[in-house]
């Protein structure tokens, strides 16, 4: 497999001193603690966060007093939003072929399901698979840390990938990440965790991780990406969801008995990898055992 290829532009050093970071939003925003930490924020603390990021502006409408700011019109977010889709997908361009593990923010190292997202990201990248997570703490730690530890038995380089989002409340980057890009805007991030993964580990998580799952699966369900396995890990964690699903969604004929089969629903890291690797048989890449 190819060396991941650094962007054109000089990269922001990482807090490990070796990490590259590609920033893409704004660096001089200062958040409080990522919910859930010691430091949990209030509502109101929340509510004052959220209206300096990117995506609240694009979504609300601009302030009497700055519609004369060109700087701050729709405009210029349009031109801002395009520069951001044009630098990320430069910047990860050669990364191919990949697998995005998405999960909560929130588990411990130690904890079940931290390490199964270690190591099912260890086995696929020593196997010559890129690792995409969210750059962020929890299991998208333990997956980019699996990837470098992957990486590191399978003789690779530069396969752990974070890609990081500005948030009301500061997400830190990771310290096992290779490549970073840090993204404004939701929608350009979610379209890059498509556009360079050949299939999808979702492991328990919440609303991020959720809308992840049923992106996946709506574009998976349409045919705008085809055959792209979406492992989904945790059997006690998912199989509530399922069952509503099925019951409800198949029972009221809003979705097909057959969409359900879009799922690989398992607990077992050995299970979910050899999904990924028999799904993926079409996709170029002489890493991976056939």
């Amino acid at each position: 497999m190819k060396p991941i290829k650094r962007a054109k532009r000089p990269l922001r050093a990482g807090q490990n001193g070796t990490q590259s970071t590609a920033s893409l939003g704004k660096a001089d925003k200062k958040f409080h603690a990522l919910p859930g930490s010691d430091a949990e924020p209030q509502r109101a603390d929340k509510k004052q966060a959220a209206v300096e990021t990117d995506d609240f502006q694009l979504l609300n409408p601009c302030p009497e007093e700055e519609k004369e700011d060109f700087t701050k019109s729709d405009t210029w977010r349009i031109l801002r939003i395009q520069s951001e889709f044009v630098y990320s997908f430069e910047a990860l361009r050669n990364v191919a072929p990949a697998i995005s593990i998405f999960g909560s923010a929130r588990l411990k190292p130690g904890t079940r399901y931290y390490e199964a997202s270690r190591e099912t990201a260890a086995k696929l990248a020593e196997a010559g698979w890129a690792i995409i997570t969210g750059g962020g703490p929890g299991l998208m730690t333990a997956a980019n840390e699996g990837a470098k530890e992957g990486a590191a038995r399978g003789g690779h380089e530069n396969l752990s990938i974070g890609l990081n989002i500005e948030l009301p409340f500061e997400q830190h980057l990771n310290p096992f990440v290779d490549l970073s890009l840090n993204f404004r805007y939701f929608f350009v991030r979610k379209t890059n965790f498509v556009k360079y993964a050949s299939g999808f580990v979702i492991f328990p998580g919440g609303f991020g991780t959720m809308d992840e799952l049923f992106e996946s699966l709506t574009l998976v369900q349409t045919g705008k990406i085809q055959d792209f396995p979406i492992v989904l890990f945790g059997i006690e964690y998912w199989s509530g969801l399922l069952e509503w699903i099925r019951a409800t969604m198949v029972g009221e004929g809003t979705i097909l008995a057959a969409d359900l089969d879009l799922l690989h629903l398992t607990d077992d890291v050995d299970d979910a990898v050899k999904y990924i690797f028999e799904k993926t048989r079409d996709v170029p890449h002489p890493l991976v055992e056939k």
